[in-house]
């Protein structure tokens, strides 16, 4: 089942026209994933195994989720709001939007950011954000931390490259591409 989560995302992004997700996976609003964000929190706090993660995990993956509402806003390619889903007991969580992707909006604040692998080191390690002059930009180093020092392991795929971070943090080529992003958190 958790290979189908990710796949099922993996999908939903890649195909030229897509249509809405069933509605238990779909967010189209960020009221919507926040509430839905909320459950998953209560979800996690009810497991004795997973009560003292649960704040660090929702944090992270409110991260994610809220910045595909913050960086797409106007810009979706067709279907506006993400895919949100997640398997406690196969301790997994996939979101996915079909949005502009991180290079295109950290293209917006730096024009030469020519290649996805460029954008991804950039949004993982350096204080910027595609909101400028909003003096933002944390987000994504705050979720490699957390993921880092607790040992989860996170892919983040977006046009053509694609971020793992664990114990190590790398960046590499990834196909197909994908317009918009693609993250699973595995805890």
């Amino acid at each position: 089942m958790l290979k189908g989560l990710l796949d099922q995302a993996l999908q939903w992004v890649s195909v030229e026209t897509a249509t809405q997700p069933p509605d238990d996976f779909y967010c189209q609003t960020r009221d919507v994933f926040q509430a839905r964000l909320d459950t998953l929190r209560i979800l996690l706090e009810r497991e004795q195994s997973f009560k003292d993660i649960a704040p660090l995990l929702t944090a992270i993956t409110g991260e994610i989720g809220n910045n595909s509402f913050d960086h797409n806003s106007g810009n979706w390619r067709d279907i506006a709001g993400i895919y949100f889903q997640y398997d406690i007991q196969g301790r997994m969580i996939v979101c996915a939007d079909r949005g502009q992707g991180i290079r295109a909006t950290l293209q917006k604040v730096r024009p030469a950011i020519a290649l996805d692998e460029d954008a991804l080191r950039v949004a993982f390690t350096e204080r910027i954000s595609g909101r400028a002059p909003e003096k933002r930009g944390n987000g994504l180093k705050f979720v490699r931390a957390v993921v880092a020092q607790q040992q989860w392991h996170l892919t983040l795929r977006s046009g053509e490259a694609e971020a793992v971070v664990n114990e190590q943090f790398v960046i590499q080529k990834s196909t197909p591409s994908l317009h918009g992003c693609v993250v699973s958190i595995h805890f």
